[in-house]
């Protein structure tokens, strides 16, 4: 192979631009490091693949701490966003998460803009072949024409391109997406260095011609009235014209065409060996799990303002062409519609993400980083939440600075990325707001709070956004203490309106905060007792009622934090020998080996590790 040496040095090299290639390239740009980011497409900077949205429960708060980080996923969302919805809007404030329907061009249009105007931040097309190594050390990249760029760190972020085949009936051929190639040698050179590598699936459903499709039958889904923006920046607003979704179902006759399949579609005849998306299932495989379901939802979601086509989610399929238009058309609403292009199956590798540290530097090649779908995850949001990360880490190595490591009390970004380099999984990972244990405080509407200080200290985030969010942390205290020192009286009036809110009549002097507690009254009916309403934004309102009546809730998780942070804090040295420890079993030497965990708080949750064995730990390291 001809080598052709480029001779400009970088500090960063990004290869991958989706979801988390262009966060890791702009925080490494933005962070002050020569950044390149290298790409098999410059005009699919930035596209969504799939499903034209982003946000939802779990991935609206990824999506929320990447804003407050310094990031473009909320800020791109934000400028293309043309349906907003507040998900779970009846339950607690933790299980709530913001979703996007999103103009496909426009979101595209938006990051690609941003890349090419940042600057720092070189952008070149091609196909990345092999990371290169010397003496353990990524240096650079080589791509399969053999041009070498050389650099001090290296993130691949190649999405479902790593080595990635699409299947559409029983036919298949490599593409990291439909009409796009895939990236076949870079998978090889991984396993060449000796990377542990798997195989996982997803799929895509077919795209409709809108003009084919009969809304008139089908139930009408709005968005939010006003629509609330992602970013937390001041002035951040709506400004695309707001659209409708639309609901049908699936019904018998649409699980009989499909259950006729069966003999032609790849993942019932071996054709497809990889596992798929546990919580975004193929109709193929929901009808076959799912056999008692009589029907199941179909969304119909527009792709965008000036396209007339359409996502129908909940229809990804991997069947041939001719099914997949039988199928749709005994769907109601679709008796007539037409298929602008086919769904498919898409397979791709992945490097179990237990060889990563939390920094998501692996452990087999020094100064190279993973991120996003490499690691076995699914979705835009857990992409972008590794990818803004894998270029903080990369950019804060070349600067010789301590890493950035979010812990599972900080950020839903945390909780993904030591679930994944502590536990492993054997299914493409997807965040919710179950696998947080503090949810209460890792609220996505209290994500500026929580990482704002931590963006301004990389220079991610400017500081004016920064000095918005400290005069709104005051507002929220100054607006706390207030409410807990005015004071209501026992009255007729004070105690009618209490029984017109259900609530129990007060019989001595009683605080504001006191009331703002009780279930049915909220900060309205607080402004009613006052007779006037308190001068500040909505948003801080809403943090300081929910601050009040979860005080309990956040003080007991507080706690348990500081429990969590003891053993957390308490780091395990790198090149400890855990076969010189007596009292560990072979079992517990074996694991504790092989994942080299960084604080006492990750080897406890590393499966078959027990409370003995951290005990035994904790005793090793106060002797040595």
């Amino acid at each position: 192979m001809n080598r052709v040496q480029m001779s400009r040095m970088y500090d960063v090299i990004v290869a991958g631009a989706g979801h988390a290639g262009t966060e890791a390239a702009l925080a490494a740009a933005r962070m002050g490091c020569r950044t390149l980011l290298y790409t098999i497409n410059v005009d699919t900077l930035g596209h969504i693949s799939c499903n034209p949205a982003v946000g939802g429960v779990g991935k609206g708060h990824i999506t929320k701490e990447i804003d407050a980080l310094g990031g473009e996923m909320g800020k791109a969302a934000d400028f293309s966003g043309i349906q907003f919805r507040r998900l779970n809007s009846s339950k607690g404030p933790s299980s709530r998460g913001l979703r996007v329907q999103v103009d496909r061009a426009l979101y595209a249009s938006y990051i690609k803009r941003t890349i090419l105007n940042q600057p720092n931040l070189d952008v070149k097309q091609g196909v990345a072949a092999e990371v290169l190594v010397e003496d353990g050390f990524a240096r650079g990249i080589r791509d399969v024409t053999g041009q070498e760029f050389e650099s001090h760190t290296v993130i691949l972020t190649p999405g479902t391109f790593l080595n990635g085949l699409i299947h559409i009936g029983l036919k298949n051929f490599p593409g990291g997406r439909m009409g796009e190639g895939a990236a076949s040698h870079l998978s090889e050179n991984l396993r060449e260095l000796g990377f542990k590598m798997g195989r996982f699936k997803t799929g895509t459903p077919p795209r409709l011609d809108g003009r084919t499709i009969d809304f008139s039958v089908m139930a009408e889904q709005k968005g939010d009235e006003p629509p609330t923006p992602f970013s937390f920046s001041p002035g951040a607003s709506v400004i695309q014209p707001q659209v409708s979704c639309y609901i049908t179902y699936t019904n018998e006759r649409t699980h009989e065409i499909i259950r006729s399949g069966r003999d032609l579609s790849p993942l019932f005849t071996g054709v497809i060996t990889g596992t798929g998306v546990r919580y975004c299932p193929s109709i193929e495989d929901k009808v076959t799990k799912f056999a008692g379901r009589s029907e199941h939802h179909v969304f119909l979601e527009p792709e965008g303002l000036d396209t007339v086509e359409y996502y129908p989610n909940g229809l990804s399929t991997s069947l041939p062409v001719e099914l997949q238009l039988k199928m749709l058309r005994s769907i109601k609403g679709l008796e007539e519609v037409e298929i602008i292009r086919p769904g498919y199956g898409i397979e791709h590798d992945y490097s179990d993400p237990r060889q990563l540290y939390p920094t998501l530097e692996t452990r087999i090649v020094r100064n190279l980083y993973f991120a996003g779908q490499i690691n076995a995850t699914t979705g835009y949001e857990e992409a972008a939440g590794q990818g803004i990360m894998a270029g903080i880490n990369a950019a804060l190595k070349v600067q010789k600075r301590q890493p950035l490591i979010l812990d599972r009390s900080q950020a839903y970004i945390g909780v993904m990325i030591d679930d994944l380099v502590t536990k492993g999984t054997d299914e493409p990972y997807r965040i919710f707001s179950s696998r947080c244990e503090y949810r209460i405080i890792l609220r996505e509407d209290n994500a500026d709070l929580r990482m704002r200080p931590v963006g301004f200290d990389l220079g991610l985030v400017s500081e004016d956004d920064y000095k918005y969010t400290q005069e709104k942390k005051s507002q929220i205290e100054a607006e706390k203490a207030r409410l807990s020192a005015v004071k209501i009286y026992p009255s007729a009036e004070v105690n009618r309106k209490l029984g017109e809110w259900d609530e129990n009549s007060i019989k001595k002097t009683t605080t504001l905060e006191e009331l703002l507690r009780r279930p049915n009254v909220d900060y309205k009916k607080i402004s009613e007792l006052e007779g006037c309403e308190a001068p500040l934004p909505d948003d801080v309102l809403y943090q300081v009622e929910l601050d009040i009546k979860y005080d309990g809730f956040i003080k007991r998780q507080q706690s348990d934090i500081e429990k969590f942070k003891n053993l957390e804090n308490i780091k395990l040295p790198e090149d400890i020998s855990y076969r010189d420890i007596r009292g560990l079993s072979n079992e517990v030497t074996e694991k504790l080996e092989n994942l080299k965990p960084v604080s006492l708080g990750q080897a406890s949750r590393i499966g078959g590790i027990t409370p003995a064995a951290i005990w035994t730990l904790m005793m090793y390291l106060k002797k040595n």
